[in-house]
């Protein structure tokens, strides 16, 4: 009898992540497909790493596009030679819309974990893709019902970064070198080559001002472990030259099991500024997309808010500070506003939890799914 195949999609570090949590809880079997560093570590085979194909914005996308094409040729020959009977697909919504309309032509069976976010831009693509998942497994729990309307078999489970348990704050502190009695920033240039290379310079000269300004200031860069080895490089430079340390993050667990050694944390991405949320690290979401981007963005967006916290709250507890406003000065004004009203905004960050669900877990709701389909067994 063969043994049963699972292919894996996640083309992005924090979809890595979320991935690798869900292969963890299963056991047996034949599981490849796209992925990084989280996803490698369990011994996945990789016919594509995802450091090869990440972009940002649609200009991004554009200047890595023959990359993209040959992780998407990869994918698609390793499915076509190993005949998977069930696909996980996690985030990375371009790609995996249309490798899940092949998928399900094929007689696979179709996981999707982490729903396009149409509440908030293009929602016809919740009727395109509806005929082409048997399972919407939903991160944020208002977004059930939205895919359920449309048709799709669709599940609350909850989000991956309620499932990592930040650090004490002492105990990360000491990891992270950080002066006990300084207030302490983080730094989360994003996971993405591109988003580095535009947000870093801004984020870095804001804490150097920082520094200037307050008696007792102490910050660290989180690095990703998505990124690829040119742009380690050149952020470490930048660093260097900055007097700013840097911290490199655990594929597996992510920035969120340090987070809670932070004050504030300035991030450049969704999933980093809610793990900021549930370790207490008060979040300012700072975020730059390519011209091209940000015109199309103008035209579709539907959603008064881009950061997943104040999107679940539905009000703006949290600073947003987009393209022109991504800028060092602003980025002062909101740090230090945050830090000299953090006890107010410990509460809106524990609005945000409860309205995920604390006591989810994501992962084994998932496995559990896949195991159903396939002779896996999920532990607990």
């Amino acid at each position: 009898m063969t043994a049963p195949s699972l292919l894996v999609v996640a083309g992005e570090a924090s979809g890595d992540r979320a991935a690798a949590a869900v292969v963890e809880r299963l056991s047996g079997g034949d599981v490849f497909g796209l992925g990084g560093e989280a996803l490698a570590r369990l011994g996945v085979d990789l016919v594509s790493d995802l450091r090869a194909s990440t972009a940002l914005g649609i200009g991004g996308t554009v200047a890595r596009g023959s990359r993209i094409l040959s992780a998407w040729r990869s994918v698609c020959r390793a499915a076509v030679r190993r005949r998977p009977s069930a696909a996980l697909l996690v985030n990375y919504s371009e790609f995996n819309m249309r490798l899940a309309r092949h998928l399900h032509a094929a007689n696979v069976k179709v996981l999707w974990y982490g729903a396009p976010q149409v509440w908030a831009w293009r929602r016809g693509r919740a009727a395109a893709l509806a005929p082409h998942i048997d399972v919407m497994a939903v991160m944020l729990p208002f977004e059930e019902a939205l895919w359920l309307r449309a048709g799709v078999d669709a599940r609350y489970v909850g989000h991956p970064a309620l499932e990592t348990r930040p650090l004490a704050s002492d105990e990360a502190r000491r990891a992270l070198g950080l002066a006990p009695d300084a207030a302490a920033i983080a730094i989360l240039p994003g996971s993405r080559p591109h988003e580095v290379r535009r947000m870093l310079p801004a984020m870095l000269e804001t804490l150097r001002r920082l520094r200037r300004d307050r008696s007792r200031v102490d910050g660290r860069v989180l690095v990703a472990a998505s990124l690829d080895e040119a742009t380690r490089v050149w952020l470490r430079r930048h660093c260097r030259a900055g007097g700013i340390g840097t911290f490199n993050v655990d594929p597996t667990a992510g920035a969120a099991e340090v987070l809670g050694g932070f004050d504030v944390a300035v991030c450049a991405s969704g999933t980093a500024s809610l793990e900021a949320v549930l370790a207490r690290a008060v979040p300012i979401i700072v975020y730059r997309v390519d011209v091209v981007t940000e015109i199309v963005a103008r035209l579709l967006l539907q959603s008064p808010h881009v950061a997943l916290p104040n999107i679940l709250l539905g009000r703006r507890a949290f600073h947003e500070l987009l393209q022109r406003d991504a800028e060092p000065r602003l980025m002062v004004e909101a740090v230090t506003q945050a830090l000299d009203q953090r006890e107010a905004l410990l509460s809106a960050c524990a609005e945000v939890e409860f309205a995920l669900g604390r006591a989810r877990s994501p992962s084994l709701a998932v496995a559990r799914v896949l195991a159903g389909w396939l002779p896996m067994s999920p532990s607990p």
